[in-house]
């Protein structure tokens, strides 16, 4: 389990991802979504307003952001809020994503992040030494869940040799009406665009976003337990979720520590 064909991997260098039906097993997607639910019933969300939108990279400027880096830490969608500053509906459905440390603090994230199918699976895609370096639970929450723009893996989590994959794992069904992923099939073949870079002032793009024709996405519907594995350079997005039902998904991203170089100006 976890180990590529010679087909798949023909497919994911051809298409810079691959689609890997029931990888998770009912069991270890209930644990996670479960834990989540404990985490968030616990979360007081009056100990953090902390915003997180690909619109805006300037609200990841604030410590929270950096902090989350070790922690599991809670980030709500923009339209959450109403004029007032209050929450418009339930904590529960006004959450963006959790992150960035749940593969290294909760034991059912980091059973699955740790687990010999997906070290098996990094391992036939190359890796000598995979390490593990942001884990994401995202939402999607029906009405609200906003768009993620198009982006590169590789732009956040920059090693030389570029090694990022991403690790996107239906913990739901994922459908073109709740915001699933789309893709560009074969856009990693033109490499890196752009970086997203840490200096002394905070966090930035150091180039403008290319402009992108949305005739040349296509969608990837998934039902819960696929994993997507998504290479570091593909150009992919989500729309906002319109339909009534969440979209939750556990995102790892990995890089390889072995004869690679991590970028000192990465988030």
């Amino acid at each position: 389990m976890g180990m590529l064909s010679s087909d798949q991997l023909q497919s994911f260098n051809s298409q810079g991802y691959l689609v890997m039906e029931s990888f998770a097993s009912d069991d270890e997607i209930q644990s996670m979504i479960k834990r989540m639910e404990q985490l968030v019933d616990e979360f007081d969300p009056s100990s953090t307003a902390s915003i997180f939108s690909t619109k805006n990279q300037q609200k990841l400027t604030d410590d929270y952001f950096f902090e989350s880096a070790e922690r599991v830490s809670f980030f709500f969608e923009e339209k959450a809020f109403g004029d007032d500053g209050n929450l418009k509906q339930p904590k529960e459905f006004s959450l963006n994503k959790v992150g960035h440390a749940l593969h290294e603090i909760e034991p059912a994230f980091k059973k699955f992040s740790s687990s010999e199918k997906a070290s098996s699976l990094m391992s036939s895609l190359g890796y000598k030494r995979p390490v593990i370096m942001q884990s994401m639970y995202i939402f999607k929450q029906p009405g609200i869940g906003g768009e993620v723009v198009p982006h590169q893996d590789n732009s956040f989590i920059y090693t030389e040799p570029q090694t990022c994959t991403g690790l996107w794992l239906a913990l739901e069904d994922a459908t073109i009406l709740n915001g699933c992923l789309w893709a560009i099939p074969g856009s990693h073949k033109n490499g890196l665009l752009r970086r997203f870079i840490r200096d002394e002032n905070g966090v930035k793009f150091d180039r403008p976003s290319p402009s992108y024709d949305q005739k040349d996405f296509v969608p990837i519907e998934v039902k819960a337990g696929s994993l997507v594995v998504i290479h570091g350079d593909l150009i992919h997005q989500s729309f906002e979720n319109q339909s009534t039902k969440s979209r939750h998904a556990y995102s790892l991203h990995v890089v390889d520590t072995d004869s690679c170089k991590w970028a000192p100006e990465n988030w």
